[in-house]
């Protein structure tokens, strides 16, 4: 069974910073892309970012510019570095790949909180 542990969330005012991190308890070379996903209160799930195993990269409009993601493969880790953080990024983050998420799997997120 697959595991990923999403950490570095937290309060932060309007225009600051946070940098995610999610651990996979498996060689995310084998799931191939991953991704970031968020949900806000009351809202579905949306994915912002994702990030293949060459490191080719997409962002949702919404964080275009702002939202940079990467990945180290060789300590199975993904990050989400945000800067210019605003009220409507507040959600919970979770860090998946397309495999796991046809599978149903969701690790337990982080909560990003933006307010002043």
């Amino acid at each position: 069974q697959v595991q990923l542990v999403e950490s570095g969330g937290g309060l932060v005012q309007p225009g600051g910073s946070l940098r995610l991190s999610c651990v996979a308890s498996t060689d995310i070379t084998r799931l191939g892309v991953m991704g970031w996903y968020r949900q806000a209160p009351g809202k579905e799930r949306e994915l912002v970012a994702s990030c293949s195993t060459d490191s080719l990269t997409n962002y949702a409009d919404s964080v275009k510019g702002r939202f940079t993601i990467s990945r180290d493969n060789a300590k199975n880790t993904v990050f989400l570095q945000m800067n210019s953080l605003k009220p409507e990024d507040t959600a919970v983050y979770y860090c998946n790949a397309p495999v796991l998420v046809l599978r149903g799997y969701w690790g337990q997120g982080t909560q990003v909180t933006v307010s002043s």
